[in-house]
């Protein structure tokens, strides 16, 4: 639902900008219900923005922090877990800016959690590469039933606790009373 929300609004605004400057924007994601894996999902086709802003400001600087430490073939994992934590965090900081609700850091390990089987992901495809590999038939509803499982156990309820959804639901209410009121006007003269 949340993607669909998502891709409705870039549509619309898609749609104003291309009319009113004949310019595209770039979609915010890829198909990320055809997702094989974790690594594909938050690296190629979920939130690419943020993707890719983390990929730049996050991960690129850990993983040459961690090199010296940790060699070629730590640091790349430790700075995945590092993006995953500042994405948590982040998110922990516009949850609470939001809902002016103390966080329950149950965002944060949603994060952890991904980050983590992202790590282990590398991991069992480094042991088994080129020796099996899921269908896609199999990842996809696989990584697409692990993403909406653990948001639903760690990412939504934080928000859906506080009333956050109900008091967007009628603020929408209010400005499309408000546009009316306008068009009204409008349509008066």
């Amino acid at each position: 639902m949340v993607y669909l929300l998502i891709d409705i609004i870039f549509g619309i605004f898609n749609g104003l900008v291309h009319a009113t400057s004949g310019l595209e924007l770039e979609p915010p994601s890829d198909e990320p219900y055809l997702s094989t894996s974790l690594q594909d999902f938050w690296g190629r086709r979920w939130n690419l923005m943020v993707t890719y802003l983390l990929r730049h400001t996050v991960y690129k600087p850990a993983r040459s922090f961690f090199d010296n430490m940790l060699g070629s073939m730590g640091a790349p994992l430790a700075a995945v877990l590092a993006a995953f934590i500042v994405s948590g965090l982040m998110h922990e900081l516009v949850f609470y800016y939001v809902t002016r609700v103390s966080p329950t850091w149950e965002v944060t390990w949603y994060f952890v959690l991904h980050g983590a089987c992202v790590v282990v992901e590398f991991g069992v495809k480094r042991v088994f590469s080129g020796k099996a590999k899921l269908h896609w038939a199999v990842s996809t509803p696989l990584t697409v039933g692990f993403v909406v499982a653990t948001a639903m156990w760690l990412f939504f309820p934080p928000v859906l606790r506080t009333g956050a959804v109900e008091k967007a639901i009628e603020e929408c209410k209010v400005l499309l009373d408000f546009a009316k009121v306008l068009w009204k006007v409008n349509s008066f003269w």
